[in-house]
């Protein structure tokens, strides 16, 4: 069976983000289910804010490196932090112009087509973050076509959600993230036999 290679990123590039956390958390996770992890930060891709006009004049080097990272793996999760009920603008900048590649014929959204997705959010406040994710999945799932798993884990209070050694402190939260996790595998498992 093909080991199923798993993009790992946060919507954040904060060395002191919650979801940067997260992230770093999903990656060990993810290693411990024998696959093939990369994880990056969008502070390696800087990018301008996304408009037509800076389009048509080609896309930023930036955007294409960023969409073929996305296509070399079958899975990706992404760490969504809230920002006014909604992801941070760095993550949907990201998304916007990745959207807008075209290479070799691709289709549209091609990088969001033919893998699956993960999300999950870690938030000072009481709902963790939930409200960005449920925009995150209607940008990914009606914006882009993509394939959004149903699982997703919202934690709250994230200044105390993480022990010392930052895995996640409340066992039923941690097993929540693991299942997730398990069902991000499982999927980009079955994308990757039919790659």
């Amino acid at each position: 069976m093909p080991t199923p290679k798993i993009l790992v990123l946060p919507g954040s590039t904060r060395a002191a983000s919650y979801n940067v956390k997260l992230a770093a958390l999903a990656a060990k996770e993810l290693t411990l289910l024998d696959v093939d992890v990369t994880r990056i930060s969008l502070a390696d891709y800087p990018l301008p804010i996304y408009e037509a006009e800076l389009d048509a004049r080609g896309q930023p080097d930036n955007a294409i490196k960023l969409k073929q990272m996305i296509m070399a793996h079958q899975g990706v999760f992404i760490a969504s932090p809230e920002y006014s009920a909604s992801v941070t603008p760095l993550l949907k900048n990201a998304i916007d112009w990745v959207s807008r590649v075209r290479e070799r014929g691709d289709p549209t959204y091609a990088a969001f087509k033919g893998r699956v997705f993960a999300i999950a959010s870690a938030s000072p406040g009481r709902a963790g973050g939930l409200r960005s994710l449920m925009a995150l999945r209607q940008i990914l799932e009606l914006g882009c076509g993509a394939f959004v798993i149903p699982e997703q884990v919202a934690i709250p209070r994230a200044e105390t959600a993480f022990d010392e050694m930052d895995n996640i402190a409340d066992v039923g939260t941690a097993n929540l993230f693991r299942t997730e996790l398990e069902r991000l595998v499982g999927m980009s498992r079955l994308m990757a036999r039919g790659a």
